[in-house]
Parts: structure tokens; sequence; C-alpha cells
């Protein structure tokens, strides 16, 4: 899935992968999100490499915020208690989950939305949803695969605008897998993968700080 693939992530970088199916750029998502772990090389985030962290589901619950492109809501749940799913793991009290679901969901304009379940809300919606579930527990680091992969194009924008807005203002590290050209431009820098490789890549704006993630050499193969 991937072959000696060497990734540099600044730290406030809005980033988009881009490349044909099978390329390794969900993988790569993965490997980033401690979800694989590599076969050769390691990952680094936040100058620790993810070998040496013994509780990665609490790493995960801490430092990573995953938007997907379905955004995998619990129907049965209201928009607030979706938002409130990952700070379980990091064991906050009811009142306190309450009161940062519904902060969240503010933030990202969906006040009116607080009580609704998924069947009620929009595509658009449910991935404001989705983002606010994924930057509830204040993570440094935003996973986004295809998020914009099943809206139209206006409310494809909007999404990402959010996004970049977040971003901007909360200094949040955003990673996006898109195959939107258009999405891509408004990233500040476009990895192009293919066959496994970083084929080239791309700067679109250039406002970047420390590095923050270090993907130093990794290879992931997948058996089947």
């Amino acid at each position: 899935a991937l072959n000696s693939a060497n990734l540099k992530v600044k730290e406030g970088e809005f980033l988009s992968i881009m490349g044909p199916s099978g390329s390794g750029k969900t993988t790569l998502l993965n490997l980033i999100g401690a979800l694989d772990q590599p076969t050769e090389g390691e990952v680094i985030v936040r100058g620790t490499p993810l070998k040496d962290i013994k509780d990665l589901d609490a790493f995960r619950s801490r430092e990573i915020g995953f938007i997907f492109q379905f955004q995998n809501l619990i129907p049965t749940l209201t928009a607030r208690e979706n938002v409130e799913i990952p700070m379980h793991e990091l064991n906050i009290k009811k009142t306190e989950r309450k009161k940062r679901a519904q902060e969240m969901l503010v933030s990202v304009g969906l006040e009116k939305r607080v009580a609704h379940k998924p069947s009620q809300l929009s595509g658009g919606e449910k991935q404001r949803v989705a983002i606010a579930r994924a930057l509830v527990n204040d993570p440094a680091i935003i996973l986004a695969d295809e998020p914009t992969g099943e809206l139209d194009s206006a409310t494809s924008q909007e999404i990402i605008s959010l996004m970049k807005k977040i971003n901007r203002e909360g200094k949040k590290t955003f990673i996006i897998v898109t195959h939107n050209p258009e999405v891509a431009k408004k990233t500040d820098r476009i990895i192009h993968l293919k066959d496994g490789k970083i084929e080239r890549e791309e700067t679109v704006r250039s406002e970047l700080i420390e590095d923050l993630i270090n993907f130093q050499n990794s290879t992931c193969l997948l058996y089947t």
C-alpha cells in the first residue's frame, strides 16, 4: 500500500493528499492516526514515535480527530450525543460532555440542530456534526478521509471553508484525502501519491511552522 514514503507535516498546516484509488491515501491516514502500523520505518507525531506509545486508544482520543466520508454517525443518537462519543474514552463527566458538545455544535453553526438525529439532518449538517465530534477533545491533528465525497459542490465548499476557518483560528493541523482538485486547491500543500509512493508535492500556500509529524521511510504491506 505504501513503499518508502517520507513525509513531514508542519504544525498548523492545511494539507491535502491526492492520488488514484489504491495509491495508499487512506493507508497513510491510518498510519498517522495509529490505526495501522508500518511494516518498516516509523511514524513520529509531536516528537514521539507511535511505536513507543503504550496506550494508542488514549493517544487517538487526545491527539487525533477523525472525519469520514460517510460521517459514521450513530442513527439512534442526537447530534449532541454523537459529538459526546469521543469524550467517553477520556472519562469526562456527563455534565462536561454535554456542555462541550453543545459548544462545538454552536461553533459549526448547528445550534438549532442539537437535538436532531442524523435522519433529520442534511448531508452538510451531518458532516458538520462529524467535524464537531472530531474537534471536541481539542486534538492537535484532524484526519479527514474524503470529507466532501458525498456532498454537492456548493456544500463541499461550505465544509472546506469551515475546516479552513478552524485550521486558521484554532491552529489545528488538517490532513485531507480528496479526489477533488477544487478541494485540494484550498489547502496549503498537495501531496500526490501513486502506487504507494509520494510522486510529487505542490505548495499552494506557505504559512508553515515547525514539524509536527515526521513520516520516515515507512512501508505498509497489506495482504489479502
